[in-house]
């Protein structure tokens, strides 16, 4: 199914965590460095020269949101790759490949440039119809979906890259990185493995 999001750049959201602010720095340059290593060797918390911190292997925009990181030689991070994954497993088949909509369902490229993350959560996790005079649009309320909601940043940091041009089109995203122990654990979790 997916998200089925059959609306155009709006989304309400459950939301957890601060709104994107509209003045923030476009988020289409990826950051090139990489993260500090502490004493044992671990990624430390790292800031980036576009403002994004990186903890435990995931990346946040200045408003505390989940966001994407694209090192130099074009490599994404693990949430990012996920995201790629997850999205292509439970959303494409209404919204299209990579994001771009199809004739069931928008694509979701141009909402992300206009919505802030608890929107998307909003939208994703209590579904919304949209009545115009020519077709009533249903996006399902997929919070009961363990398979959208326990990945949910995974797939709206991927869907941010493709919305801000950071990962083109017609691209496997590459990984980085390993899958990060937070990452494992925090699924275990959601899983209820």
């Amino acid at each position: 199914m997916g998200l089925a999001l059959a609306f155009a750049p709006v989304f309400v959201f459950m939301a957890a965590g601060p709104g994107a602010s509209q003045d923030k720095p476009p988020q289409n340059q990826p950051a090139k460095d990489t993260p500090a290593k502490d004493a044992s060797g671990k990624d430390a918390s790292a800031k980036s020269a576009a403002g994004k911190t990186e903890e435990d292997g995931k990346w946040l925009d200045a408003d505390g949101n989940p966001t994407y990181n694209i090192s130099a030689d074009g490599k994404v991070d693990w949430y990012t790759y996920s995201g790629f994954r997850r999205y292509h497993s439970e959303c494409h088949v209404c919204h299209g490949p990579e994001g771009e909509g199809s004739t069931y369902a928008p694509g979701l490229i141009n909402s992300l440039k206009t919505i802030t993350y608890p929107e998307f959560q909003e939208v994703v996790a209590s579904g919304r119809t949209v009545t115009r005079p020519d077709k009533t649009s249903v996006m399902p309320a997929l919070g009961d979906n363990v398979n959208v909601m326990c990945y949910l940043d995974d797939i709206y940091v991927y869907l941010k890259a493709r919305a801000d041009g950071a990962l083109p089109r017609g691209q496997r995203p590459q990984r980085g990185v390993e899958k990060p122990e937070t990452a494992i654990q925090n699924e275990k979790s959601c899983l209820g493995l």
